[in-house]
């Protein structure tokens, strides 16, 4: 009872108390018993995604179809302490970001990056990180030990056959796309290559924003003893990406629940014109 008038006239534990007749402590005792579903859902997924924060998580809840409203989870939230939870450190320092447009359909503008780790016993790997940034879809991320320009040739052939090639591919400046590899293929299949501005990094905010969820969910997470073992929880969380994870640029949905709904608008325009 005086949870329900808490939450429907959103007035004070106190006040609702007194008009129950219940002793507070009474009232906070109840509340804890009954909130150990909640409590085990935002554990559960707190230790699964160490690096969300609350909005994250309650997103999360919600679509995973549970009625809790904002202020109860975030109750719980801070008296589980969730808000002090260790982050790991930072490789990379703050930068200022400043928003790209948005393609308004798929296969307008992917974009390129590499990034570089180590397995134990400090043998060096790298990831070749492809993305799409109308849906934020994680296309690709190739590993291995050395990643040349024909091979992230291959490796972006391979999705183009599956899904048709971009109008544009963005990156920075480094050899692998300044080579006459790398320029030949993008004048063959009609490819615009967008080369961002040396030292400025924020150009393709896309991809760096993806990096840095890569980095904190596998890369800064777990130690490798061979590429099979990253290659195989890079895969995992791949799938995690785009099936299931909600990105707020996206009004909440994934990226693949987004792309869905731009091939629903498009079918939709062309049966009303």
């Amino acid at each position: 009872m005086t949870e329900e008038i808490v939450r429907e006239h959103d007035i004070a534990v106190s006040r609702a108390c007194k008009i129950v007749s219940l002793v507070r402590s009474q009232y906070y005792y109840s509340s804890k018993k009954d909130d150990s579903e909640v409590i085990e859902s935002l554990q559960d997924l707190a230790f699964k995604h160490p690096s969300y924060g609350f909005r994250k998580l309650f997103a999360y809840l919600r679509r995973s179809g549970k009625p809790w409203n904002h202020k109860r989870v975030h109750r719980i939230y801070q008296v589980l302490k969730l808000n002090k939870r260790r982050k790991g450190k930072r490789r990379l320092p703050d930068r200022v970001r400043q928003p790209l447009a948005q393609p308004a359909q798929v296969n307008e503008v992917w974009s390129v990056d590499f990034m570089s780790d180590s397995m134990v016993g400090n043998r060096k790997f790298r990831t070749f990180n492809v993305i799409d940034d109308c849906s934020r879809e994680a296309l690709a991320i190739e590993i291995d030990t050395s990643l040349s320009a024909k091979r992230i040739i291959r490796t972006l052939n391979r999705i183009g056959e599956s899904r048709g090639f971009p109008m544009a591919i963005r990156s920075d400046n480094g050899p692998e796309f300044t080579s006459g590899n790398f320029t030949i293929w993008c004048e063959e299949k009609g490819i615009e290559a967008k080369f961002i501005q040396p030292g400025k990094p924020t150009q393709n905010g896309y991809i760096e924003r993806f990096n840095r969820l890569y980095r904190e969910a596998v890369l800064d997470a777990y130690l490798f003893f061979d590429l099979d073992q990253v290659r195989q929880l890079t895969a995992e969380w791949i799938e995690e990406y785009n099936q299931r994870r909600p990105h707020e640029g996206l009004g909440n949905l994934t990226p693949f629940e987004w792309k869905e709904s731009l091939v629903k608008k498009k079918i939709h325009h062309q049966m009303t014109v």
